[in-house]
This record gives C-alpha cells, sequence and structure tokens, in this order.
C-alpha cells in the first residue's frame, strides 16, 4: 500500500516539482523562422536523443537554421536540425544534422497531419529548451511569408516603435 500524499502533489515524483514549475532553459532560438513564416500554431513535443547529443547541447548552441518537421509513417521527425559532436565521446559520437524522433501525443499527431495537409503549410522548429532535464523543441505550424507580407510586418514594427516614443515623450 502506498504512503498517503498531500492534495494536489505528484505522487509519481516525490522529490521532483511538477512539470509547469521546471524551470525552462532556452538552448537555442530558430528567429529567421517568425520572419520567414506566419505562424498560426505552435506546439511542444520531446525529442529522442544520444547521451552524446544531450551533452553536446548543454555545452554548445546547435543550429535551427535549416531545420524542418514533417511526417513519416504516423510519427513526426525532425530534419536539418545540426547539433555539434562532443569531441569526448569518441567513436560514440552522434551524427550532426542526423534526423531526430519527436514525442507527441497519437491526437496531437493526428490534429497536426489535418491542419498540414492543406497546401503552403509547414513545420519548422521554433525553439529548443530543456524543461527540467529533458530536451523540448517548439514547433511551429505556419505558412511561408511573402516579399510585401514582411514588409508590412516591419512597417507595423516602425509604427508601435514610433507610437512609444512619442507617449515617452509626454
Amino acid at each position: 500500500m502506498s504512503p498517503p500524499r498531500a492534495p494536489g502533489s505528484d505522487a509519481r515524483r516525490p522529490g521532483k516539482p511538477p512539470v509547469e514549475k521546471r524551470e525552462r532553459v532556452t538552448v537555442a532560438t530558430n528567429r529567421k523562422a517568425r520572419h520567414d513564416y506566419a505562424i498560426e500554431l505552435t506546439v511542444e513535443a520531446g525529442l529522442v536523443l544520444q547521451g552524446s547529443e544531450v551533452k553536446s547541447l548543454r555545452n554548445a548552441t546547435p543550429s535551427l537554421q535549416d531545420g524542418y518537421a514533417r511526417f513519416d509513417r504516423g510519427e513526426i521527425w525532425l530534419y536539418g536540425v545540426h547539433i555539434n559532436p562532443l569531441p569526448q565521446a569518441s567513436y560514440r559520437n552522434h551524427e550532426p544534422t542526423r534526423t531526430r524522433k519527436c514525442l507527441l501525443h497519437r491526437r496531437e499527431i493526428r490534429k497536426l497531419e489535418t491542419i498540414l495537409a492543406g497546401a503552403g503549410t509547414t513545420m519548422v522548429p521554433l525553439s529548443l529548451y530543456f524543461l527540467g532535464s529533458r530536451v523540448k523543441v517548439e514547433l511551429g505550424v505556419g505558412r511561408g511569408k511573402r516579399h510585401e507580407d514582411k514588409r508590412d510586418d516591419i512597417k507595423a514594427r516602425e509604427a508601435d516603435r514610433e507610437a512609444r516614443r512619442a507617449a515617452r515623450r509626454r
């Protein structure tokens, strides 16, 4: 028989705080993705990594610039994310740009699959971070922006900046 527990406590992890209260340590962000794509939906997914990849993420910054995610046999895979090899790993090292499996619930995968069935939508990694001891990736689902859309965003940003300056002068 298990010992009694306080209401609202997490019985599975008695020594650790709940997932919501764990610290999020960002390792890398893909700022260009928000510039090139109109992100409509963001999803947090776990990653299947080798030990040398996790150690390398703690030491160096990976590159998300060329990364994208897509479906393959009912699973989501992350392509093109570069994680530098760990010098101390010798022959047990990982391939820097290998394909990595994303961990999502089945209903989340089905939901993303229906959204991505539309023409012109894509999934790109927005950030890579540690949540407690686990590595997570934030995936953004969106459409590619045209050059005019990017100019409109710049104009809106400039107008907002001018409004803040005017408000400060008053």
